[in-house]
């Protein structure tokens, strides 16, 4: 049984500076695919965790002990971010003083505040998408053009010896299709993480979207509310007190 001389290993031997520096590329973006497909998976993982504490945040007897209930589902939590940030912008807006801010409405300034933690959360989601969609977009090309450099210098080495029969064109021009299945066992991963990855993202943000939403009440319509309902029953009182009778 005759050996088979051709496959990648002879294709790396036969190969030349450019047919190399395509497969080092191919293996870079690989490398760097499947690493950030294993960080955004465990990023979407402590996500969707702490997304299960925030129901235990509203059964808190206070916004402390709700921030340290979704802490407890994650240290990174990007919900327990949000409480702090709407926290603090409540502390700031009770101590602000001649600050710009403090020029505006509180309930504009927690939108605002709210609004900058949910833009710096989706940055923090996106990082490293783009490496996925490009690679998933331009790694088949990258394999093609190794084949088609392959391809060339085959056909000049078969021009050159002037064995131009079957057997010796199918073997180089098949080994030269190696890089192209290369490129795509590179592309595809990263392009179904990409999907897979942008739709769990926004199913991420439309909870932390809801959940600013909810805080953003509970900042500046739930406190006025209260006081002002407490501020119509103290007169209540005191009439009724001042006429001897009671409510």
């Amino acid at each position: 049984m005759q050996e088979n001389s051709f496959g990648f290993a002879h294709l790396w031997a036969s190969g030349d500076a450019i047919s190399h520096f395509v497969a080092y590329l191919l293996a870079v973006m690989s490398v760097a695919s499947w690493y950030l497909i294993f960080s955004k998976f465990m990023d979407w993982w402590k996500s969707h965790r702490a997304a299960g504490g925030v129901s235990e945040f509203w059964s808190a007897t206070s916004i402390e002990e709700g921030i340290e209930r979704l802490r407890a589902k994650g240290k990174d939590s990007f919900f327990a971010q949000l409480a702090e940030q709407a926290c603090n912008c409540n502390q700031q807006c009770e101590t602000a003083g001649d600050q710009l801010a403090s020029k505006l409405d509180p309930g504009e300034q927690m939108e605002r505040a709210l609004r900058q933690q949910l833009s710096a959360t989706q940055a923090e989601l996106e990082r490293g998408l783009t490496i996925l969609a490009t690679t998933g977009a331009t790694a088949p090309f990258v394999g093609l053009f190794g084949t088609v450099w392959g391809i060339y210098h085959a056909l000049i080495a078969i021009g050159v010896s002037g064995q131009a029969a079957l057997e010796k064109v199918a073997g180089p021009v098949g080994e030269a299709l190696i890089m192209t299945a290369a490129g795509l066992a590179v592309a595809l991963p990263a392009v179904f993480a990409f999907n897979a990855f942008g739709r769990a993202n926004r199913l991420i943000l439309a909870d932390l979207d809801a959940f600013a939403h909810d805080l953003h009440a509970f900042f500046t319509v739930g406190k006025p509310f209260f006081a002002a309902h407490s501020a119509q029953i103290h007169p209540l009182r005191k009439a009724s007190s001042a006429s001897g009778g009671s409510l």
